[in-house]
């Protein structure tokens, strides 16, 4: 990867220009940049998800997520790099499997709602949608591989299926959307 900053405040952006990995500049509003804060964005939420009580085997595998992220930011950051794999989407694969196994079928439409942990697992799951819809304008744009839109696609997936786990770990359920409550 590039040179390590060895202070924060370079005033090299001050043009609106930022640098990537490879040494390039480009502008602090391209495509490109824009997933990038898209990832960085989700990797702060599931951080934020991370100071939650939950079980110690899927703290470690939330912060392992997270190394994944940097990693995919990484890759973002140097065009025509590769540091997301067929290994890391098949590590979701299995954990959405895993999950996934614990909890009932769901025959309703659940509201993204419950405890604060299952709350946040559901703002990380639409940041990541989010970040994915990025990764496809991004894609359209310029070529880059095919695992990062993967990755965020499994993953916001496993999101969802943890904001379910978490709930139940907290003691309660799915919230279920009502089709037939009153409305105003």
């Amino acid at each position: 990867m590039g040179n390590r900053l060895s202070k924060i405040a370079t005033r090299t952006g001050d043009n609106g220009t930022t640098g990537l990995g490879d040494g390039s500049r480009t502008e602090k509003d391209s495509v490109r940049i824009n997933t990038l804060g898209e990832v960085d964005e989700l990797n702060s939420f599931v951080g934020l998800l991370l100071c939650e009580d939950m079980p110690a085997d899927l703290r470690e595998e939330l912060v392992s997520i997270q190394h994944d992220l940097f990693d995919l930011g990484g890759e973002l950051c140097i065009p025509g790099y590769q540091l997301i794999t067929d290994a890391h989407v098949e590590r979701l694969d299995g954990l959405l499997e895993k999950y996934n196994a614990t909890l009932p079928a769901l025959k309703d439409f659940i509201l993204p709602a419950g405890s604060r942990a299952a709350a946040i697992a559901h703002v990380c799951r639409t940041v990541c949608r989010r970040a994915e819809r990025s990764i496809v304008s991004l894609g359209r744009d310029e070529k880059i591989n095919d695992h990062p839109r993967q990755y965020v696609n499994r993953l916001s997936d496993l999101m969802f299926v943890l904001s379910r786990v978490l709930n139940r770990y907290a003691g309660g359920s799915d919230v279920l959307w009502q089709n037939d409550r009153k409305r105003g």
